[in-house]
């Protein structure tokens, strides 16, 4: 377990001006329970969005992840960086197009799509962890074999759902995932923080999903969370509201009465996919929300909808007890 020492403080700019000690005592009081429960556990982090392009944003972040780790939690930062890689394409003039929603990568963009997320955006996260007093540590899918990928060569169709032969070039789904780097590195005071890149039997660099990536890594590890950070507030029911807990049976059902729609539907069938595969419970959240890491997981509120094993608890219960 990785705790401050005696001597250490985290960095920190939080204002606590006007914040009475019974009001600090209740914050504690309430987190302590959820830090015993996470204690030693493996959390997953898919960072992305308006999270990773907002700096204030992209700085809560960082220090939740370092106020985790010091909490003797282990936090694994999977990052995506579609936005960054679209404009590195431009600013070459390299035509990009999508699929089904995944970028079309022939040899020239995948080598561009490896550059910038196993390399400028991975060691942006690295740095902003860093200046917060954690230390991170920036590999991506190839590092000692972590994910190893076949190319995509067949896609539901987005209306009738039949699987149908695409060429998207360079991408691929993970098939082994071999985490004993990522092992190596939580037992230590490190902060792994992971480019989606992988390759093939052969070799080849394959651009991976960073949802897809972070998914296939939380249930090969049996995570105890996996935190999808998204740019939406979660899964909203029929009058808009948010849905904040969701059983696999719940949410099957929402998708058949169509309360679940449209681009949320692969998403969740994704998070009921890492919960049957031994993940405790898959989170979307609002990465719009500063410091929203520490309210999912230290506070009984949560923020986003949480897709979990458990069949008919009331919601209320769900949260903090999948």
């Amino acid at each position: 377990m990785t705790k401050l020492h005696a001597t250490e403080r985290p960095s920190t700019d939080v204002d606590t001006t006007g914040v009475t000690a019974p009001l600090k005592a209740r914050i504690l009081a309430e987190a302590l329970p959820h830090m015993i429960r996470y204690d030693e556990q493996t959390v997953v982090i898919k960072f992305g969005g308006n999270a990773m392009g907002d700096q204030a944003l992209a700085d809560a972040f960082a220090k939740d992840v370092v106020y985790l780790k010091q909490s003797g939690i282990n936090p694994v930062v999977v990052h995506g960086g579609g936005p960054q890689i679209a404009n590195m394409l431009k600013k070459l003039e390299i035509k990009s197009e999508f699929v089904h929603g995944l970028r079309k990568t022939d040899k020239p963009t995948v080598e561009i799509v490896e550059m910038v997320l196993a390399g400028a955006i991975n060691k942006e996260i690295v740095s902003a962890i860093n200046r917060q007093g954690g230390k991170a540590v920036g590999i991506c899918g190839k590092d000692a074999n972590l994910m190893v990928a076949k190319k995509i060569t067949e896609m539901p169709h987005p209306e009738s759902n039949q699987m149908q032969a695409v060429d998207i070039g360079y991408v691929g789904d993970p098939v082994e995932v071999n985490p004993h780097i990522i092992d190596v590195i939580s037992k230590s005071d490190l902060i792994p923080v992971v480019a989606p890149i992988g390759q093939d039997r052969e070799g080849q660099t394959l651009n991976i999903n960073a949802d897809t990536f972070a998914s296939a890594l939380a249930a090969r590890m049996k995570a105890k969370r996996l935190l999808l950070l998204t740019d939406v507030a979660g899964v909203l029911d029929k009058d808009m509201k948010l849905i904040s807990d969701l059983s696999v049976d719940q949410a099957r059902a929402l998708i058949r009465d169509g309360t679940i729609s449209g681009g949320m539907i692969p998403k969740i069938e994704g998070c009921i996919e890492v919960v049957e595969a031994g993940v405790e419970a898959v989170v979307i959240i609002d990465g719009r929300v500063p410091h929203c890491v520490l309210l999912e997981l230290l506070t009984e509120h949560g923020v986003g909808t949480l897709v979990g094993r458990r069949v008919g608890k009331p919601a209320s219960a769900a949260k903090r007890a999948v």
